[in-house]
C-alpha cells in the first residue's frame, strides 16, 4: 500500500494514514524491502554530485536521505508529500521538505534531473494529473522513475497456499485490496506505467518488476498493516476479530512465507 496519505474519511481517500502509530512501522519495513530497489535504478541513471531530484510522497527518511548522499552538498533534494510528519526531520542542508500534494499543487520551481515517486500514484486519484505535472518538472534530458505495485499480477500474501494458516492470510488480504479498491485504487496500475511514460512524451522508456516471497520485513510490514485495518476489515464484514488474532499470532510464528504485490519499476527521460 503507500508511502503517502492521510485518510479522509471511511469511504474514500488513502487507507493507510501517515500519522498512525504503525506508520513509521511500516515505512521501516517498506524501506528494507525496497530502498534496494529504488537506488539500484537510481545509480543506473546516473544520479550525480550536483544534481536536483524531486522526491514525491516520501513518506519515510531513507529515500531522501539516499539521493542526498549521491547529489552532494551542491545539490538539491525537494521531499514533497501530503503529510510530511516523517521527513520533516531530515530537512536541512541540501533536503527541502515541503507539504505537497502532486495531483493538485504546482511542481516545486527550478527543474529537476531525477523526479521519483514510489508507491504513491496507486493512490492518487488524479493519476493522469499528477503525472503531467511530474513530467512538466523534468529539466532537459532529466530522469522520471515511477515504482508502483501491481496487486493484480500477484494478489496473494501466501503464494505458497500449503495449509489453513496459508489459506486465512490470503483470505484478509484479499479483503485489504477490496478496501483499497472501494476507495479507488487501481490494483492493476503498476503494469500500465511503461505505457504512461511513452504517452508522456519520454524517450528511452524501460520497466522492471521486483518481489520478494519470503522476507522478514513482509512479517512486519503485514503485521503493522492489519493492525491499521483491522477495525475496517471488521466493521465491513471481511474479517472477525478473532481471525484477526489469529492470523497476527500466524505472522508472529515467522514461519508464513510472506511476499508482497510486485513493485514495478518504470523509467523514461525527457528529451534533451
Amino acid at each position: 500500500m503507500g508511502e503517502h496519505g492521510t485518510d479522509h474519511g471511511a469511504d474514500h481517500g488513502y487507507l493507510l494514514d501517515n500519522r498512525q502509530s504503525e506508520a513509521g512501522v511500516r515505512f521501516d519495513a517498506l524501506s528494507e524491502l525496497f530502498d534496494p530497489v529504488t537506488f539500484r535504478h537510481v545509480d543506473r541513471l546516473g544520479i550525480l554530485p550536483g544534481m536536483r531530484c524531486w522526491e514525491i510522497g516520501a513518506g519515510g527518511p531513507s529515500v531522501p536521505l539516499g539521493l542526498a548522499e549521491r547529489v552532494g552538498p551542491n545539490g538539491t533534494v525537494v521531499a514533497t508529500d501530503i503529510d510530511v510528519s516523517w521527513t520533516r526531520g531530515v530537512a536541512g542542508g541540501v533536503i527541502e521538505v515541503l507539504r505537497h500534494d502532486v495531483a493538485a499543487d504546482p511542481a516545486p520551481p527550478g527543474g529537476f534531473d531525477l523526479v521519483h515517486a514510489r508507491l504513491v500514484l496507486v493512490h492518487v486519484a488524479e493519476r493522469a494529473e499528477a503525472l503531467r505535472r511530474m513530467v512538466g518538472a523534468l529539466r532537459p534530458g532529466g530522469w522520471l522513475l515511477l515504482e508502483d505495485a501491481d496487486p493484480g499480477l500477484q494478489p496473494l500474501l501466501c503464494p505458497d497456499e500449503s495449509g489453513p494458516e496459508q489459506r486465512l492470510a490470503n483470505r484478509l488480504r484479499s479483503g485489504f485490496r477490496a478496501l483499497m479498491a472501494e476507495r479507488g485504487a487501481d490494483l492493476t496500475y503498476g503494469r500500465t506505467l511503461p505505457r504512461a511514460l511513452r504517452e508522456a512524451g519520454l524517450d528511452d522508456v524501460q520497466a522492471d518488476a521486483y518481489f520478494p516471497i519470503t522476507s522478514p520485513a513482509c512479517s512486519v510490514l503485514e503485521a503493522a498493516t492489519v493492525r491499521q485495518i483491522r477495525a475496517r476489515l471488521v466493521a465491513e464484514g471481511l474479517a472477525t476479530d478473532e481471525e484477526i488474532d489469529r492470523h497476527l499470532g500466524n505472522v508472529a510464528t515467522g514461519r508464513l512465507d510472506l511476499a508482497t504485490a510486485p513493485l514495478i519499476s518504470a523509467w523514461g527521460r525527457r528529451a534533451a
